[in-house]
């Protein structure tokens, strides 16, 4: 398993596991995170193999600074458990979940991780459990799952089975996925979970698309994208670490705010806008974040 560092993870880039070029080339464009996919992408009659995929792309993988994902299948299929039991080693950093819909399913995938843990010698507990909210049902339930007692550290969203789920029409300005993307932020914060991962998009060549669906998802406090093309994942990276600018404008609030406050005063106007403590607070975690992402 690779040392988890605490840097956020902004990318998560998925690719079919049985896909060995693609499996190659998914480590080489700089992905926070890379997700074996055992799911969707593999057809049933190719799913056995594909575990053995999986252990064979992240065992023979020295360690780096890329997180490693297996995405298996739901816990409603009869492939869910020996996906664990199969892919489940020290290679790993942690296992996606897809379609949960309440915290049954955490329940019975952690009994499942666990005991895979135990056989492997590692410690129980410490392989990342990322659940995907994709459907009417599960982003219902969000705060139920957020809060649960299971080891979760962040939800992602899907907002291709979502969309299918609802009949809606997944259309450019992303209208569609406003409910569902400040369920899961709410939900997040009241779990103390850390910001939710935004959707895929499906239109690999469409970059300004894909842009404007980032900037969406962090406008609703999401903190990283689900990718599915290596082109993304600088986008993503773009969107979701703070810019110089940011970064310089966090570090004169923070510096005027101090001044002032040394004086008896809590708030001041820089630049033209008002400055309290909620603003500080902001601008102090830009730079939190900043520093966790760039050292």
């Amino acid at each position: 398993m690779n040392d988890t560092q605490s840097a956020p993870i902004r990318s998560f880039l998925f690719t079919p596991a049985n896909h060995p070029r693609r499996v190659e080339k998914v480590f080489q464009v700089g992905a926070d995170a890379v997700i074996l996919d055992l799911e969707d992408a593999v057809a049933i009659s190719e799913k056995p193999a594909a575990r053995q995929d999986v252990v064979n792309a992240f065992g023979n993988r020295p360690n780096s600074g890329t997180r490693h994902y297996v995405r298996v299948n739901s816990i409603d299929t009869p492939y869910c458990e020996e996906d664990i039991k199969a892919t489940v080693g020290p290679w790993l950093d942690g296992v996606v979940l897809p379609k949960v819909e309440s915290k049954t399913c955490l329940y019975e995938l952690e009994r499942m991780l666990a005991a895979a843990e135990a056989a492997h010698g590692l410690t129980v507990g410490s392989l990342d459990l990322m659940p995907i909210i994709e459907t009417a049902r599960g982003v219902e339930s969000a705060k139920k799952i957020a809060t649960a007692d299971s080891r979760i550290k962040r939800m992602a969203f899907g907002g291709g089975d979502y969309t299918l789920d609802l009949n809606y029409e997944w259309q450019a300005d992303e209208a569609v996925l406003s409910y569902a993307r400040a369920k899961l932020s709410h939900a997040s914060r009241l779990g103390d979970l850390e910001p939710p991962i935004d959707t895929v998009v499906l239109q690999i060549r469409d970059n300004d698309r894909f842009l404007q669906s980032a900037r969406q998802g962090k406008q609703f406090g999401f903190g990283g994208k689900l990718c599915i093309h290596p082109d993304q994942i600088s986008l993503t990276h773009e969107v979701f670490t703070p810019s110089e600018a940011e970064i310089a404008h966090a570090r004169a609030v923070v510096a005027a705010f101090e001044a002032a406050e040394a004086e008896g005063s809590a708030s001041i106007q820089l630049d033209g806008y008002f400055i309290d403590y909620p603003i500080v607070y902001k601008s102090q975690r830009i730079l939190a974040l900043a520093e966790r992402l760039l050292v």
